[in-house]
């Protein structure tokens, strides 16, 4: 156990998928992030929620975040910051590129090893995906015990944490020994908004690439302090088969991606008569509707 309880928030970086367009992906079924607006992960949002009412709740507490992703992903760990994380990571390498959950995964579970968390928290899924298998694949990867489905961490120590769940058919308390992997749903609380006294502090926050790419005034400019770095790891960082990174590590692929929107075109009041009734019914079955 570290001297500080340090905490992990898998977070994502996802295309808006209610702006899904003719030009959403790419010939080899990837999914082209280039052309959809970026925004957190909703249920990662959450999962940071629950991750900073454990820093205000116990003393010595940290929090990180970590996201693998192009360069703009680098949005997300300062979204953090401005929240009240106390910093990040971001995974982009070419060699990441294209991965399914189980690449994904594996690449996250080879970060984490190298951060040497006592606790991971993460959304139960992406808007992107909707499959709800990193958090778990990343628990078993590092063979964690998980908790999914949180919806509040009602109490954590140095060694145990006990959270409420929701499940459909109920709410369950369970309790679990550190380290510990645990699933954000969506009915937890939401996060906080932009503290102003952190985000003064970490606007300027850059990865090495985006300094780089902001030329020598942003260096000559003093801003470039160790609390302003994000670090960038790549496959020379956290190692690994190279073989299960990416497309070569990713036995999915996308087919393809459809924007389907519904929408009524018209409306009726029926009354609970049973010849209102068996009139819909009818009309329903002869639609095929139903039947």
């Amino acid at each position: 156990m570290n001297d500080k309880l340090k905490i992990v928030v898998l977070a994502k970086q996802v295309p808006d998928t209610r702006n899904v367009g003719k030009d959403a992906m790419k010939e080899d079924g990837t999914v082209n992030r280039s052309a959809l607006p970026a925004i957190f992960n909703p249920e990662d949002m959450n999962a940071l929620e629950q991750a900073l009412r454990i820093k205000d709740r116990l003393k010595d507490v940290e929090v990180y975040l970590l996201t693998m992703g192009p360069g703009r992903a680098a949005d997300i760990i300062r979204e953090g910051l401005f929240r009240g994380a106390d910093g990040g990571v971001l995974l982009t390498d070419r060699k990441f590129a294209g991965a399914d959950t189980l690449a994904t995964s594996y690449a996250l579970s080879q970060a984490v090893r190298k951060i040497a968390p006592d606790m991971i928290i993460a959304g139960r899924q992406a808007i992107d995906g909707d499959t709800a298998q990193v958090g778990p694949q990343v628990a078993e990867k590092l063979d964690w015990p998980q908790i999914t489905y949180a919806e509040e961490v009602l109490y954590i120590d140095n060694s145990r944490v006990t959270v409420r769940r929701r499940l459909e058919r109920g709410i369950e308390v369970v309790s679990s020994p550190l380290p510990v992997l645990i699933t954000v749903t969506g009915s937890a609380a939401p996060c906080r908004p932009r503290n102003a006294k952190q985000l003064m502090r970490y606007k300027s926050a850059r990865t090495v690439s985006e300094e780089q790419a902001s030329g020598s005034e942003y260096a000559a400019s003093g801003k470039c302090t160790a609390h302003l770095q994000i670090p960038e790891w790549g496959f020379a960082e956290i190692g690994g088969d190279e073989k299960s990174y990416g497309l070569a590590g990713s036995p999915t692929k996308v087919k393809k991606i459809e924007n389907i929107i519904l929408q009524a075109k018209e409306s009726r009041t029926l009354t609970d008569s049973d010849a209102d009734i068996e009139g819909l019914v009818k009309e329903l079955i002869s639609s095929h509707t139903i039947g």
